[in-house]
């Protein structure tokens, strides 16, 4: 397709062009200048490397009062200043002559970058042609608000950018799919100028954390949630700690969740954390995919070295795989998949080893007599699963294995009786399942996503349903503790939280990619701070 580049022919930047370390810039967008003066500092102490002022948010400002006191010597940190106007996604509505003097004035009063838009590029170099500072860099930027070029056109932009004279080219667009950031990819690397290029929007968020791996100037992270300056936005916090900004180049290999949605995932804490913890040179962060196909297929570089796949896509990356491994294929469901050197992908699926494992143990730990070691506890029980997708089919054949009767219930009964079909056991609706107890001491296990966050009062069983279960199991874990779960264990259930089938199946995982033996205790320990990501303890 026209429009869409793949990175498989994308090389980070060679070692004669050395680019310096990309930097991470804080927006401050405070609306009283000593509350900006503040925010830089702020930033400063997170240890940002650049702050961006913008003037534009300022109530009230007035460039001769209010300059000197948010540009005050000595600062903590290098000055962006940027009075970004309305019809470039700004809050100035004034003319340009009065813009240009405020950042004329940011200029002599040492500012270190100063951010003036294409459309009026030529205009502002006239006005200071002979009076910016030396030590004063003019980035020049343009912004798309509504989709991502061609390749082709975002490469004349660079150009046109740079005939303006600019020292720094900047460009933002907004993603409409994943695969729209590949060409940006493909911009920084080969722009022979400092350039900073971002993808706006949650589909462009990669853009924001692996533009370092290509040469990226700086990127852009927020003093905290609810301040971002642009959709999509990370923290500085998040760009520093989870992602490990810092250590980003060009030899970082890159893993990440595919899914839709994935903001809710904490993948990236748990593995991002696992990384460092043993040294191994990647970075793991959210792919929000909408075309799993098209997606693999554009991000097919040898540096895209693995993925875990989540709802909606496990059952199609078994048909987007190379080779899959012999379970994941009697499953009908991946999780897991990696790229080898050779290009080609491989298929696993270890959710059904961790889910079964959980619900086993689970078990074991609520029975007050020793069981037979040789014998599942899930044998001869009988088993309901909520949910026919790839989860759904991961806990079926797993339960099966253990020799438990399995019952499928799901939303659409053309999908619950195809798995049931496969399974060997009966098929219900949801509705069905509200009246169904054809004996007591029964095992439930919900692997849909109802009542996963924000949705966190719903719930796949009523409370009177679930009376008749006595162990239940729900793979969402986000909340720890859903509805679901409270209300077995109120009914006296023993309950199995889907944060432990996480953790184990994310042990297989990190197996797969790093080819390194999983320290349990070392990867529990990280676990443990998914409850508060925000702490990212211990670092071992």
């Amino acid at each position: 397709m026209a429009t869409t580049m793949s990175v498989s022919a994308v090389s980070p930047p060679a070692a004669a062009v050395t680019r310096p370390r990309t930097m991470v810039c804080v927006p401050a967008t405070a609306r009283a200048p000593r509350e900006m003066a503040a925010e830089l500092a702020a930033a400063a102490a997170l240890g940002a490397d650049v702050a961006e002022l913008r003037l534009d948010c300022l109530a009230g400002f007035t460039p001769r009062r209010d300059l000197p006191v948010i540009l005050a010597k000595p600062r903590p940190l290098p000055a962006l200043v940027t009075y970004r106007p309305k019809w470039e996604g700004g809050e100035y509505e004034g003319d340009d002559d009065s813009r240009f003097e405020a950042l004329l004035l940011a200029m002599e009063l040492g500012a270190e970058y100063v951010d003036v838009e294409l459309k009026v590029a030529d205009k502002f170099m006239k006005l200071i042609s002979g009076r910016k500072p030396d030590n004063c860099k003019l980035i020049v930027s343009s912004h798309n608000y509504e989709t991502t070029p061609s390749s082709e056109e975002l490469a004349n932009l660079v150009a046109q950018i740079q005939a303006t004279g600019a020292d720094i080219v900047k460009i933002a667009t907004t993603a409409t799919e994943i695969v729209d950031v590949a060409k940006m990819f493909q911009i920084l690397v080969h722009c022979q100028v400092p350039i900073i290029g971002l993808l706006m929007n949650d589909r462009g968020f990669i853009s924001r954390v692996l533009c370092p791996k290509y040469g990226g100037f700086l990127t852009f992270g927020s003093l905290k949630k609810g301040k971002e300056s642009a959709p999509a936005q990370p923290t500085a916090a998040d760009l520093i700690n989870l992602y490990n900004i810092r250590q980003i180049g060009p030899d970082t290999k890159v893993f990440g969740i595919i899914g839709k949605p994935v903001g809710h995932s904490k993948s990236p804490i748990l593995h991002n954390e696992a990384f460092r913890s043993v040294g191994f040179n990647a970075v793991y962060v959210p792919f929000l995919v909408d075309d799993l196909a098209k997606f693999l297929d554009t991000y097919s570089s040898p540096d895209f070295a693995g993925f875990s796949c989540t709802i909606p896509h496990k059952e199609a990356a078994v048909r987007c795989c190379d080779e899959v491994d012999p379970i994941a294929r009697d499953i009908g469901a991946v999780n897991t998949i990696v790229r080898r050197p050779d290009g080609k992908l491989v298929g696993y699926n270890t959710d059904y080893v961790g889910a079964i494992s959980a619900i086993e143990d689970g078990i074991k730990a609520s029975e007050s007599e020793p069981t037979d070691p040789d014998k599942s506890p899930l044998a001869g029980r009988l088993f309901v699963v909520i949910g026919a997708g790839g989860a759904g089919k991961a806990l079926a054949y797993g339960a099966k294995e253990k020799g438990a009767r399995v019952v499928i219930a799901n939303r659409t009964f053309a999908r619950a009786q195809e798995l049931a079909n496969l399974i060997g056991g009966p098929a219900l609706t949801l509705a069905d399942l509200e009246n169904y107890h054809p004996e007591e001491g029964m095992i439930l296990a919900n692997t849909t996503a109802i009542g996963m966050h924000p949705n966190v009062n719903e719930t796949p069983l009523s409370k009177q349903a679930l009376r008749s279960y006595a162990v239940v199991f729900d793979a969402v874990y986000t909340p720890k503790e859903t509805r679901l779960l409270r209300e077995a264990a109120e009914c006296g259930a023993t309950v199995v939280s889907g944060l432990e089938m996480f953790i184990r199946q994310a042990m297989g995982q990190f197996e797969h990619f790093t080819g390194m033996p999983v320290d349990d205790y070392k990867f529990r320990a990280i676990a443990s701070s998914l409850d508060n990501p925000n702490t990212m303890k211990p670092r071992l």
